[in-house]
């Protein structure tokens, strides 16, 4: 079995200019009613100034009912841990057991270390205070009565607001394949969230995280997709939505993170690399700023295709996680 979900373009705003939370909210009521299984949303309060995803996803639980709610990924530590674990706790309330945090420490680049030295976090620390978070996270919402950490020490945690989901919402590391990346989703995470645009080094890694733990994990993999019938027009169109937002071409992207642009069959057959490869999560960026006809594409091509392999036994996994 696996899960299928979009990303909702609220990082789009950094290439527009455009904030429309609203629009965002009936987005992934048309999701949901396409047939998509979850819809995510990232986080960045001023390097790509975006909605905060915590309160989007809260106003979407309440428009829909059964779709699978997720950040990929929220900067967990540009907020303190109890007021992350707070808001965090309210969101699983609102749409119980379909909460799932994606977190990232943060990109190595100028302009997310100005944004951890504007809310005044030490962007050196990023990562260790990342897994600390997730160390006090569990603790308030497993009723632990204080935590004594390198970084913080808190008392009174048993009073913190509780989850729907027995011991909170599962926990995902948004990373890449590196050894100590890899230790740490098998060390502290219930999921792994990596972009790599290799399926044989996504099957590597995977392999190497189950070496390492004997815990469920789920396997996710984030992709940022054009389709259309046309591949070179779907090709130019992923080029220039990869310039606009980055200021790199998609030559350069692509060494780091995965694209494609080209037919829903082909896109089907790239993507089912990683689904052999252990993937049970697809998190799809719509790499193009026309939001409604990409999704219409997705729902109508890319899905029916994706599901046929499932059933005609491409992949037969259990869903972990």
């Amino acid at each position: 079995m696996i899960e299928v979900g979009i990303l909702l373009p609220s990082r789009e705003t950094a290439m527009t200019g455009r904030h429309d939370a609203p629009s965002l909210v009936r987005l992934a009521q048309v999701a949901e009613d396409a047939g998509f299984d979850a819809v995510w949303t990232g986080d960045s309060p001023l390097a790509r100034t975006r909605v905060d995803p915590l309160t989007l996803l809260g106003a979407v639980a309440a428009a829909t009912s059964r779709i699978r709610l997720g950040t990929a990924a929220w900067t967990a530590t540009l907020r303190h841990p109890l007021l992350g674990a707070h808001a965090a706790a309210t969101v699983d309330q609102l749409g119980p057991g379909r909460l799932v945090l994606g977190l990232g420490a943060g990109f190595p680049l100028p302009e997310s270390r100005a944004e951890f030295d504007a809310i005044g976090i030490p962007f050196d620390e990023r990562v260790g205070r990342l897994d600390e978070t997730v160390r006090i996270w569990r603790a308030a919402w497993t009723g632990a009565p204080e935590f004594d950490g390198k970084y913080w020490q808190l008392a009174d945690l048993a009073r913190a607001l509780p989850t729907s989901t027995r011991g909170g919402p599962p926990l995902w590391l948004a990373g890449s394949d590196t050894p100590k990346v890899l230790a740490r989703v098998a060390r502290h995470y219930d999921g792994w969230l990596p972009y790599l645009p290799d399926p044989a080094a996504y099957a590597r890694a995977w392999q190497a995280i189950q070496q390492q733990t004997t815990r469920a994990v789920t396997p996710a993999m984030y992709a940022t997709i054009v389709l259309d019938p046309d591949s070179a027009r779907a090709q130019a169109e992923l080029e220039g939505y990869v310039r606009q937002y980055y200021r790199r071409s998609l030559a350069e992207m692509s060494t780091i993170q995965a694209y494609f642009g080209g037919t829903a069959e082909d896109c089907a057959d790239w993507l089912a690399r990683y689904l052999d490869a252990g993937a049970t999560h697809l998190i799809l960026r719509l790499g193009s700023l026309d939001v409604h006809r990409q999704l219409d594409l997705v729902a109508e091509k890319l899905l029916p295709a994706l599901r046929s392999r499932v059933v005609t036994g491409v992949d037969q996994r259990p869903m972990r996680g």
